[in-house]
């Protein structure tokens, strides 16, 4: 699989090949469809907590008469079918949301994702991204020369002025190979990986 090598401007300079195992796979939609919801999914807390009628702050006084009022019997205010009332299952603070992913199928799932960015043309290769000082307006000069909105950008190495200057622009992410994960690469509009950044990808997922 040959990849487009960009220069400064954002222009196609020259081809990279690159390995077919993590480039030149063939898209499974199923396989993309259950790790992006796993990702999602394990980034979840379960904190939420919802209270049953024991739990609720009501009285436990009978709010009308059992009869003659021509309403459904009522014992107390905290019942489920009241408004304000318990939860009948409620949400418990302890809730697990994790879902497991094997190995193969993640590594299956990433090399599907990142051969179908190239073939879309939304993945490219650039020989380094360096910044002289952390400052947010150098890069994204940089990024506005290149003609990138949106952007994920997996670099060999992240340094320190790479990471400031980039963690206040919008649209715009910075990681290294083992941080990159299927919801970002499917959320940004492009891919930017550096040279040295495709051989640690191919050790990673082929």
């Amino acid at each position: 699989m040959q990849l487009e090598l960009l220069n400064d401007q954002g222009q196609a300079a020259s081809k990279l090949e690159a390995p077919d195992t993590v480039f030149g796979r063939e898209y499974n939609e199923a396989l993309v469809h259950q790790i992006v919801v796993a990702f999602q999914a394990n980034a979840r807390q379960g904190t939420r907590a919802q209270k049953d009628r024991e739990q609720v702050k009501h009285s436990t006084k009978k709010p009308f008469k059992q009869k003659g009022t021509g309403r459904a019997r009522a014992g107390m205010t905290s019942s489920p079918l009241w408004r304000g009332g318990g939860r009948i299952f409620p949400n418990s603070p302890d809730e697990n949301f994790t879902q497991k992913i094997n190995k193969k199928m993640y590594r299956a799932g990433m090399a599907s994702i990142f051969s179908q960015l190239a073939r879309e043309g939304r993945l490219a290769v650039v020989e380094s991204l360096k910044v002289d000082s952390p400052k947010t307006k150098q890069l994204a000069a940089k990024f506005k020369a290149m003609n990138l909105d949106s952007v994920l950008v997996i670099a060999d190495q992240v340094d320190e002025n790479l990471y400031l200057a980039s963690r206040n622009l919008a649209n715009v992410l910075v990681v290294e190979p083992r941080y990159a994960d299927p919801l970002s690469l499917v959320h940004y509009r492009k891919v930017l990986v550096t040279k040295a950044a495709v051989d640690q990808l191919k050790e990673m997922f082929a």
